[in-house]
């Protein structure tokens, strides 16, 4: 039987956050305003009005959280790096201050042993660029490349390794198709544009960063597509959705084109958005693949006319406080399939997120079992012949959860939003302790 103590020697375990979802100090030394404060700021856009203008106040509680993570005994960090805080408007003028809070966290990191993993893109576009027309511009690619330059500049002599986009298939769905995130655009077909753009940048930011000595990884938001039934009609509409989510951002990264979309009534140039010699800079080689993966996802043949698939419930297993399935299995069923599908073209895996909210109890068993039986899958999965080289759970600190506010609770640990009190739950001592023993059997294997 396979179980997470089966995770090979030098495989790395981390934490992962965001920084509209816990940096707070929206307006302060010169950080520029966001799309997610300009969409917060909307009335009806999320859960109560909350707002990421506090979140966590690590902005200023940094050495407090470094101190935390220290005490999991994690080997690496996975943050954001807010793009308007180093560049207000998005292009141009750097922030020397914003600049300086990244050196001062990458520093504390490196002196508490922990590796800083760099998420360049985690959808906090500065709104000036958004005036422009955002990701659905070609430009924003080119000036994504240069921020990507200003900070590598900065931190390449202690960052070894970069993420430089956060679920471009979420930020393109529900930002610019769907409108429930910033930007709050509601162009369906019409936002598939914002996938190349958002790719294209990251081949242009790839090229910068390796330019400078930096390891580079993509991570994107997979899930195991499942047919409601083995009928036809199931079988294709499954098929569909499997290439919008998961192929659509993965396909021209690791085989350099897009899969077919003709089920969207879209070319293969995504509408014209595809230029001679964009593939070849969205397809340079990686040195990892982030995964995030949260939850299966059931797909069948729609009843009305309009996309090609429709959502099914996934029936008979336990949903966390969000109402997400909780399905471990479909952790190892992805990276499998992934292997399968790509074969030799898929580069190293780092399971970026993988995380479950629920509510406040610090007792958090639920949080311990969904961490234990995804880390078993993950084992497993290694035991099939994927090469995995890291787990960052989501996440150390409950935050402000997008639409949704703060009324989901993803945390290790827990935070009082008026008092800023954190207060470690019961799987922030099981991750601690599970850490130890990992990093505790392979030294005396080598010894």
């Amino acid at each position: 039987m396979t179980d997470r103590h089966d995770l090979p020697p030098g495989f790395r375990w981390g934490v992962a956050t965001a920084a509209y979802q816990i940096e707070g100090a929206a307006r302060e030394d010169g950080r520029g305003p966001s799309i997610w404060d300009t969409f917060t700021a909307r009335e009806g856009t999320v859960r109560d009005g909350h707002t990421g203008d506090t979140a966590c106040d690590h902005y200023h509680r940094w050495h407090e959280d470094v101190a935390l993570m220290r005490g999991l005994g994690v080997d690496a960090y996975r943050f954001s790096i807010a793009w308007p805080r180093v560049q207000p408007t998005g292009q141009g003028a750097v922030n020397g201050a914003g600049l300086a809070f990244y050196d001062r966290l990458v520093d504390a990191l490196l002196d508490a042993g922990i590796e800083p993993l760099p998420t360049l893109f985690h959808w906090d576009l500065p709104q000036a660029l958004e005036d422009g027309g955002g990701w659905l511009e070609r430009d924003t690619a080119y000036r994504f490349a240069e921020y990507a330059a200003v900070v590598a500049d900065r931190l390449g002599d202690r960052v070894r390794s970069w993420i430089t986009l956060n679920e471009p298939f979420v930020h393109m769905v529900y930002g610019y198709a769907l409108g429930n995130h910033a930007p709050g655009r509601a162009l369906l077909l019409d936002a598939l544009p914002v996938a190349h753009h958002q790719l294209l940048g990251h081949g242009l930011a790839a090229a910068e960063l390796r330019a400078r000595g930096g390891a580079v990884l993509i991570t994107n938001n997979l899930t195991p597509v499942r047919p409601a039934s083995g009928s036809a009609e199931d079988l294709a509409a499954a098929e569909a959705y499997d290439t919008l989510h998961n192929r659509l951002f993965n396909d021209p990264v690791l085989l350099g084109s897009y899969p077919d979309l003709s089920a969207f009534g879209v070319s293969a140039d995504l509408g014209g958005a595809v230029r001679d010699g964009d593939l070849e800079l969205i397809a340079a080689p990686l040195d990892g693949l982030g995964v995030n993966y949260y939850n299966p996802t059931l797909i069948t043949a729609p009843a009305d006319p309009g996309l090609p698939f429709a959502d099914a419930p996934i029936e008979g297993v336990p949903r966390t406080a969000f109402g997400w399935p909780v399905v471990p299995d479909g952790l190892r069923e992805l990276l499998v399939g992934l292997r399968g599908r790509y074969g030799a073209a898929l580069p190293p895996v780092t399971i970026t997120e993988n995380g479950c909210s629920y509510p406040e109890d610090l007792d958090d068993q639920d949080r311990i079992s969904y961490l234990s039986t995804h880390l078993d899958a993950l084992a497993a999965a290694a035991a099939e012949g994927v090469d995995v080289r890291g787990y960052f759970t989501w996440s150390l600190l409950d935050n402000f959860e997008w639409a949704e506010g703060y009324h989901q609770r993803f945390g290790l640990v827990h935070v009082d939003f008026d008092s800023q009190k954190r207060t470690p739950r019961a799987s922030y001592a099981w991750y601690r302790d599970l850490i130890a023993r990992h990093h505790t059997l392979h030294a005396r294997r080598v010894h």
